[in-house]
């Protein structure tokens, strides 16, 4: 059966929609796993005809997605390439916002770092007032986000206030994050489902390849110098990487709560760093 392989996502299909919630617990965490399920996933709905709409959802009341793993970045190579290259992170993005469907996050818990990358590179993103946060914490840890925000929030918040996020490190609730315009819009948890639903057949109702035209269109205007963008973050992001300072510091964060459900839920082990 179609969609049946899949470890990390759970699938209903409803009248050309698409719904898909993460399933990795205990916080979703984008590594290795779900990084190449994900990328298989927009493989595979890209080529869907029957899906004119997704919504990306998450099935842990705490988490969208907490954040990109971060075992990968000890096991990195210290040495970077001058051969400028995409990240996965990226790679996943861009499949979603250039699949002639619409692709729609729905936000009930934590999206940080990847997490976070991955919501920004949805069509739109509405959330639960109360309940959802967004953050990109990785500066903290000495990382460059490498999944797509440097490029992505200036063009929906503008230049000051995505260095804030992406500098400041801090979380920012539905309600914040609406009026910055990091997401379209922070709904009342329990009026957050019936209106995406609501939208996204209304969507689907529409013909598939009007659809298909109007995000090329946009998409024309809004993000032409995407492609080159995504490969200067993704070389800055891999020089991070290979900073024996940044080693050391990720390192420290695995040991004082990083990646564990409770030093995630509030991310207080940042504070604990050296």
């Amino acid at each position: 059966m179609p969609y049946s392989d899949y470890k990390c996502f759970r699938f209903k299909f409803d009248s050309g929609v698409a719904f898909v919630s993460i399933d990795h617990p205990p916080i979703n965490l984008l590594d290795e796993v779900l990084s190449q399920e994900f990328d298989k996933l927009g493989r595979q709905l890209e080529n869907d005809e029957s899906i004119r709409v997704v919504v990306l959802q998450s099935a842990l009341p705490d988490f969208f997605i907490a954040h990109s793993g971060l075992g990968r970045v000890g096991a990195a190579s210290k040495t970077v390439s001058h051969t400028r290259s995409f990240r996965l992170t990226q790679i996943i993005g861009e499949r979603f916002r250039n699949i002639p469907k619409v692709a729609i996050a729905k936000i009930e818990g934590r999206a940080r770092g990847g997490g976070s990358e991955i919501a920004l590179a949805m069509d739109m993103c509405f959330a639960a007032l109360g309940k959802a946060i967004f953050s990109q914490p990785e500066v903290a840890v000495g990382l460059v986000p490498g999944g797509g925000s440097t490029q992505r929030l200036p063009r929906l918040i503008g230049r000051g206030r995505a260095l804030e996020v992406l500098l400041g490190c801090n979380d920012f609730s539905a309600e914040l994050a609406e009026r910055y315009g990091y997401i379209n819009r922070a709904l009342p948890a329990d009026e957050l489902t019936p209106f995406v639903e609501n939208l996204a057949h209304r969507i689907a109702s529409f013909p598939a390849h009007t659809i298909a035209h109007v995000k090329a269109a946009v998409d024309m205007g809004a993000f032409s110098s995407m492609t080159e963008g995504l490969l200067v973050e993704a070389h800055e992001s891999d020089l991070s990487v290979a900073s024996e300072v940044t080693q050391a510091r990720v390192r420290e964060a695995l040991k004082v709560g990083a990646e564990t459900y409770e030093g995630e839920l509030e991310m207080g082990f940042l504070s604990r760093l050296s």
